[in-house]
């Protein structure tokens, strides 16, 4: 034992002096060294170390001493399959690869990738599906390279920040305020009826899916408000605009696309278009617009019916803008300097005569049209015209005999027609004021503008059917179509006793409607009072001069 032992210092420099040649890098004594590791059995870290030791033959004095230490393990044993070479160290191991099976491309044509085929690639079509007959659907676009920082913004940007909007073409809590209004108050000012309400029963449901017929909708009841409101806001204002905007685009569009499938041989007007149209015409009338816009509309809406009569599928709603168009075409005769009824207004009223308008009158929407007596005020209008020509050339008296007898027939005619509406009915009592009107203004046509007997008793009689109506318990319906009676009511009213209370139903359907033109038909008719009293008897006559020259054109409807 002592003589293997060695002094620990002796020891200590020994496996010091064999510690530093195992990291030194100089090449190895050994010529039979096969690689470039050591591995002892106290290190297996050494194993997998990539730096190159050397290895120094010891000698026979150093050796004596390490009988007891830990023995070196064989050079021969140093190759070891699972070393490793030098260079950075690999994250996976490297495995063998075997020969795979065709992976079809991402690049190929659609067909062969669709088929699951091996796809040459070539250009423009590939040679595979040229060989197998079939069509090749050709190859996707390369698309521009995008970092996953960029696609994962695009992904967030395309996500919807909001829900979509519930109804198309109602945005935000004004807009919401103005289709309530419509459907609480203005669809029930402009029924005109006392059986249905086509702007509640067939506009509203139709705008629901038509976003132009939604934004005239919008439109027209965002009118309503302004009119009648001395300040009205400025969210109200810029809605309005927009909806203004956006219904005569859309229906531009709708136009345009319908004139080109016309060209084509193929009439396309649907429904919403001339629906469209109606709401705009009766924009002009609740905003109370002077400039005569309306014309423009139903001028519009004649073309529609007329030329391509057969393209509004749904009938009810053909019938009802129909009547519709000759209301506020017939009506607009009693305003207009210039004589709107054209040889298409005749066709249309006619065609109330054909066996697929074969309806009984009181089934109508509108007083006047299919009972008849609008066609009593067209050809009034006429007499009033050849009467105004004769006063222009001087003429020392302006009825003949044709004329003469153009109004003895229509009085014939007058003093035979019946209400089809028993006495019963709400449309009882306006139906007889109609008549009433129409008559006043035959006799005010062809008779001087002064006071007389018969105009007195005339307008009192009138007056008497309108304290008929039953203003507390009727729905409206009666209500919406007062403005034209009254307007002639008023227009003959020579006897001061009798003003006060035309002014008063002025001012209740003022009060009911908002209708923006009331207050202008109420303003002609107060002027007319004061050129009576004045005694100016031509001037009074012609009330529709009255108003050209205010440079006014609007409708009394």
């Amino acid at each position: 034992m002592e003589a293997h032992s060695l002094d620990p210092a002796a020891l200590a420099r020994r496996r010091s002096t064999f510690s530093s040649s195992t990291y030194s890098t100089t090449s190895g004594s050994s010529p039979d060294l096969a690689t470039d590791t050591v591995i002892t059995p106290d290190s297996e870290d050494d194993a997998t170390s990539s730096v190159v030791p050397k290895i120094e033959e010891l000698d026979e004095g150093a050796t004596a001493g390490l009988e007891d230490a830990k023995p070196v393990i064989p050079l021969d044993h140093l190759a070891s399959p699972t070393s490793r070479r030098r260079g950075r160290p690999r994250k996976h191991p490297i495995l063998d690869q075997k020969k795979s099976s065709h992976v079809r491309s991402k690049t190929g044509c659609g067909t062969c990738r669709r088929r699951k085929k091996k796809c040459d690639e070539s250009r423009p079509f590939c040679t595979n599906c040229e060989k197998n007959n079939v069509v090749c659907d050709g190859y996707e676009p390369k698309q521009p390279w995008r970092s996953g920082k960029s696609t994962a913004l695009t992904v967030r940007n395309a996500i919807p920040a909001e829900l979509p909007m519930l109804v198309e073409g109602v945005d935000g809590t004004v807009d919401q305020m103005f289709f309530h209004h419509f459907t609480a108050h203005v669809g029930k000012v402009l029924s005109l009826t006392d059986h249905q309400n086509p702007f509640l029963e067939i506009i509203v449901p139709m705008a629901m899916g038509h976003a132009g017929l939604m934004h005239s909708l919008l439109y027209l009841s965002g009118s309503c408000l302004m009119a009648n409101d001395p300040s009205p806001r400025s969210e109200w204002e810029e809605r309005q605009e927009h909806h203004s905007s956006k219904a005569m685009r859309l229906l531009q569009d709708d136009l345009a696309e319908s004139t080109s499938s016309e060209q084509s041989g193929v009439a396309t007007i649907d429904d919403p278009s001339i629906a469209q149209t109606l709401l705009l015409c009766l924009q002009t009338v609740c905003a109370g617009d002077l400039t005569g816009t309306y014309r423009y509309h139903l001028e519009a809406m004649k073309i529609m019916l007329t030329q391509r009569a057969a393209t509004v599928p749904n009938e009810q709603l053909r019938q009802f803008i129909l009547e519709f168009l000759l209301y506020h075409d017939y009506s607009s005769s009693i305003t207009s300097l210039g004589n709107p009824l054209d040889q298409r207004s005749i066709d249309l009223m006619e065609g109330f005569k054909l066996p697929e308008f074969m309806i009984q009158p009181q089934a109508g929407t509108l007083l006047g049209v299919m009972d008849g007596l609008f066609g009593f005020i067209s050809r009034i209008r006429r007499l009033r015209d050849q009467i105004r020509q004769r006063r222009a050339q001087g003429a020392g008296h302006w009825w003949d005999a044709d004329i003469i007898d153009d109004a003895f027939a229509i009085d014939d005619a007058l003093r035979a027609w019946k209400c089809v509406h028993p006495p019963d009915s709400p449309r009882y009592a306006p139906s007889l004021l109609y008549r009433q009107c129409t008559w006043i203004y035959l006799h005010r046509t062809i008779q001087l503008s002064q006071p007389s007997p018969t105009f007195t008793e005339a307008v009192d009689q009138g007056l008497a059917y309108l304290r008929m109506l039953p203003w507390s318990t009727d729905d409206g319906s009666t209500q919406s179509i007062l403005l034209m009676p009254l307007f002639l009511l008023g227009c003959a009213a020579f006897q001061p006793d009798q003003r006060p209370e035309i002014s008063e139903a002025f001012q209740r359907l003022q009060s009911w409607s908002s209708l923006g033109n009331i207050r202008y038909a109420r303003e002609i008719v107060e002027q007319v009072w004061r050129m009576m009293d004045e005694g100016m008897e031509e001037e009074t006559w012609d009330w529709q001069t009255i108003i050209a020259r205010r440079g006014w054109d609007f409708l009394v409807t």
